[in-house]
């Protein structure tokens, strides 16, 4: 399945600037998706149509997963036979398997050497490297493929190790592997498959000079796939600069093109916003609520705790496994609100989650369809809910404009029936409640802790076993991305 190319042209892409692609006119700010110039190979029905290695048939049979996504079934009959991808389309339309399942299957047979994988998956959080991995992990394993998750947050010293050990695909942030390239722990020579997965924030966090400069360090024949909520023009460069007559398919390109989802304003007076957020919290069902500030979250989710609402807050001030923790209290049911800045917009997938709610309008367009793009998710419902005082009012209207929605707005007032029409909200039962750790992590954590006492006081492992360890370990296990 391997292909060959002599040269990648950097210039001379065909786009068409008339956005006439498809049924939806680029948002403010985008550029019209590029002309495919030679013709894609045709959508499949089902995987069994597809050139895959058995192994990888067998264990999407076993997980599930029946019948491919409009963006599977248009897209991999292509990056199967090795040409590049861009696709268009917010988490939740079948990405992950998209570029996924080429990767693996391109990789499958091969052998990476120390240091040096063969294929990269590039994301911009933790949380979505992580979603990926977990996605990707059984798909790996029945082709003997070793995935290896580069991150911030997490021990740099056990990453290392990782690609030492050596790992076909590693799935990173570009922030953190470009501290263990500089360290001399990874090598991208090798890479022949490389992903961008949501391009669009990787240069909203500013991520562009480190991610042009990882691509410009893969094998320049090599196969490239960008995966993008919008197309600015940031990831309009990427596409022009590290695409090769890529295969273009666009699918639920922007959350106001799902039709499954509502969009409502709701129009709240200053005095009572407090008052409405506490009550649509307190409704039966999860929602994520979204803050532009860490200070506001925690304050938020502390008033909402000791209203007697099960609220967790995530932001990029907590710890990485405190932040993995809070995803799956909130996933399996045990938070109910998930309080959080921008860092939960992108990449998380949260099943049968139907409302979303701007606490604090969202500062652009972009943010408000990545924001909204956690519901309504294949196919599901789902409302996406703001908060408007009379001061946002008209910056509202403009951003609902920029991002092409025509939404429901409505006064409400906390206690009213339109309020609970919308948001289901209702009043809080008033009795604080307290968020343990699960049972399992808290025996974990006192194991953990009682192996430290038996190693302080002589007993277990000695002292200076650890010492020794901690004085080896290298600079750059802080970096944060």
């Amino acid at each position: 399945m391997n292909r060959t190319r002599t040269t990648r042209a950097r210039t001379n892409r065909t786009y068409d600037r008339s956005g006439g692609y498809g049924t939806r006119q680029p948002a403010q700010g985008e550029f019209a998706l590029p002309k495919t110039v030679t013709l894609p190979l045709p959508a499949v029905e089902s995987f069994a149509e597809l050139a895959m290695p058995a192994p990888l048939l067998a264990t999407l049979s076993r997980e599930g997963v029946t019948v491919p996504f409009p963006i599977q079934a248009a897209t991999l009959p292509n990056s199967l036979a090795g040409r590049d991808v861009l696709g268009r389309g917010r988490t939740g339309s079948g990405k992950t398997l998209a570029f996924g399942l080429p990767v693996l299957a391109r990789t499958a047979g091969r052998r990476a050497e120390p240091r040096r994988p063969l294929a990269l998956i590039l994301v911009p959080t933790r949380e979505l490297a992580q979603q990926v991995t977990d996605a990707l992990a059984p798909y790996a394993r029945s082709v003997r493929l070793r995935l290896a998750t580069v991150v911030g947050g997490m021990s740099i010293g056990r990453q290392a190790g990782a690609l030492r050990a050596g790992a076909e695909v590693v799935v990173a942030t570009p922030g953190r592997l470009k501290d263990l390239i500089d360290r001399g722990d990874c090598a991208l020579a090798d890479v022949h498959v490389t992903v961008l997965d949501e391009a669009d924030q990787m240069t909203d966090m500013g991520f562009m000079p480190q991610v042009t400069a990882l691509l410009d360090q893969v094998r320049p024949e090599g196969q490239r796939m960008l995966f993008s909520a919008t197309l600015d023009r940031n990831v309009d460069k990427l596409v022009r600069r590290y695409l090769t007559d890529p295969v273009v398919h666009s699918v639920d390109p922007s959350a106001g093109a799902v039709t499954t989802m509502e969009h409502h304003v709701l129009h709240v007076h200053d005095a009572d916003k407090h008052r409405t957020t506490t009550e649509i919290a307190a409704r039966d069902g999860r929602v994520i609520m979204f803050l532009d500030t860490k200070h506001a979250v925690d304050r938020l989710t502390q008033h909402l705790l000791n209203s007697g609402v099960r609220a967790a807050a995530l932001h990029g001030g907590r710890s990485q496994p405190q932040r993995t923790r809070t995803l799956a209290q909130f996933r399996d049911g045990h938070v109910t609100v998930l309080v959080a800045t921008n860092v939960a917009a992108r990449g998380i997938h949260i099943d049968s989650l139907d409302l979303v709610v701007n606490v604090d309008p969202p500062s652009d367009h972009k943010d408000y369809l990545h924001r909204g793009g956690r519901t309504a998710r294949a196919g599901e419902s789902g409302s996406v809910v703001t908060l408007v005082t009379p001061g946002q009012r008209r910056g509202m209207t403009r951003l609902m404009a920029s991002a092409g929605i025509s939404p429901r707005v409505t006064p409400v007032r906390s206690g009213e029936a339109e309020l609970s029409r919308i948001t289901g909200a209702q009043a809080p039962s008033g009795v604080p409640v307290v968020i343990t750790a699960p049972v399992v992590e808290r025996n974990r954590r006192a194991s953990s802790q009682s192996r430290d006492r038996r190693g302080r006081t002589g007993q277990g492992r000695p002292v200076g076993t650890e010492g020794r360890r901690r004085a080896q370990r290298r600079p750059g296990d802080s970096s944060a991305a």
